[in-house]
């Protein structure tokens, strides 16, 4: 496949200024939505054998999600497409200040393997929105959903507006040393400095939608019961594999036996006696992850779990107590259904140990103290998280979803991402019936002071 001939035809296709009509980008929303609903069966086969998604999982996680997101941008995409007006200054008198969003053009979209439909498909939609062409590279781990993608794009799309690259390091590597427009990267952080030193090449601009090691804090105030099981909920979802997954836990000491017996009672509610028997318990992408995530647990406490399936490719949702901060497992982001549960004695030393790490992309804090709450969410930097629940705060398209610092830049879903895939051009508009004479030679002092007071 000749990559640099597809962004070559891509920019000639952009160039023709096709992709600004308003209803050409309705129309290509709408034929990707009839394209997706076509492969949905397709597609849920396919996330079950990459991931052992259950088609319940697969709707609520991947597919529904990314339809929501093609409904409310076709409901908003013409009042954002417009031209703003804005405020001039005395000094430009007369004239208006006019601001239009554009697209940047041809635009890259690397996706990872753990939610690899919608993980691609979102900020795709975002693009197109925009007015953008785009190039998915979907994750070569994931090849059966990559491959139900290609189907879904090439049923309805040429090459020169959207196009699918398979394949794995050595298509990356291709793609990223061509010139795009804009690139939108969503996965590890060690892809995530490259794709960023590659980007600098250019002078392209970026997102990076990264992760890290995302904190859960309960207060002593807590709903105990109901924190659990939220907690369970949005940790052991895909198999522990999502990005803003609960990485560890910090829990009052207070409560640390009640929490612990509740996160058990929760773990074998919701995957029974033997997870590694429950057909709709999700697996680990593939061995390399299998073999990385079972390391971790080495000379560690396990109240819970431990067992795995090298066959299956499964590992139980497993509690660990009292992990040593300096571990491998407290240092590098788990990815998996590995759940460290850490106690303190004071919400500050709780705080002291977050702040002391890079900011991590997700927090969630359970308590109903409010001063603890609006500490949190004001004094402590990380992407975005949810009070008394976990993970959901990224299926609004109403918020912008994003990390900070080692845990990524910039941000999308909604508004967001039609704002991330186009730039504001700012235009002043003149005629030619006045023109103040003070800007021009020759200069004077009695020229400056009439100036300064015009500014």
């Amino acid at each position: 496949m000749d990559i640099a001939k597809i962004v070559s035809e891509q920019r000639k296709f952009f160039s023709s200024g096709i992709t600004r009509d308003i209803t050409y980008r309705k129309n290509a929303l709408r034929l990707l939505k009839t394209s997706m609903l076509k492969y949905e069966k397709e597609l849920n086969d396919a996330l079950k054998l990459d991931l052992n998604k259950a088609p319940m999982e697969s709707f609520m996680t991947e597919t529904a999600l990314v339809q929501d997101e093609i409904k409310y941008q076709l409901r908003h995409i013409s009042k954002w497409s417009r031209k703003k007006h804005a405020a001039t200054t005395l000094a430009q008198f007369p004239s208006k200040g006019i601001v239009i969003p554009e697209p940047y053009g041809v635009v890259l979209i690397m996706a990872p393997w753990n939610y690899p439909y919608l993980l691609t498909m979102d900020p795709l939609i975002g693009a197109l929105a925009a007015g953008n062409c785009c190039i998915l590279k979907p994750s070569n781990y994931s090849i059966h959903v990559s491959q139900v993608i290609k189907k879904i794009i090439t049923d309805v799309f040429e090459e020169n507006y959207i196009a699918v690259i398979e394949g794995g390091r050595n298509e990356n590597t291709q793609l990223l040393n061509q010139p795009f427009d804009y690139i939108f990267f969503t996965g590890g952080k060690t892809v995530g400095r490259l794709v960023l030193e590659k980007a600098a090449v250019n002078l392209t601009p970026v997102t990076l939608e990264l992760g890290g090691k995302s904190p859960c804090v309960i207060t002593k105030d807590t709903d105990c019961r109901q924190s659990a099981k939220r907690l369970v909920w949005g940790k052991f979802l895909n198999c522990g594999q999502t990005c803003v997954a609960p990485d560890y836990v910090l829990v009052d000491k207070s409560i640390k036996e009640e929490l612990l017996n509740d996160i058990k009672y929760w773990i074998e509610k919701m995957f029974g006696p033997q997870p590694l028997q429950n057909t709709e318990y999700p697996k680990i992408i593939n061995e390399k992850h299998f073999t990385r995530i079972q390391k971790y647990l080495k000379d560690q406490k396990i109240f819970l779990g431990g067992k795995s399936d090298s066959h299956t490719l499964k590992i139980e949702p497993t509690v660990v107590i009292d992990p040593d901060p300096g571990s491998t497992l407290m240092q590098e982001e788990i990815f998996g259904p590995l759940l460290p549960v850490l106690s303190y004695t004071d919400i500050q030393e709780a705080v002291e140990f977050i702040v002391n790490r890079p900011a991590p992309l997700a927090l969630y804090l359970f308590t109903n103290d409010k001063k603890i709450q609006n500490f949190f969410m004001t004094q402590i930097p990380f992407g975005g998280g949810c009070i008394n629940d976990t993970v959901i705060h990224l299926a609004s398209p109403s918020m912008p979803f994003g990390g900070t610092g080692a845990s990524g830049m910039g941000s999308y879903h909604g508004k967001y991402s039609f704002d991330t895939f186009s730039r504001e051009k700012s235009i002043i508009v003149r005629g030619f019936s006045l023109d103040l004479p003070f800007r021009y030679h020759p200069y004077s002092t009695k020229n400056k002071k009439i100036l300064q007071t015009l500014m």
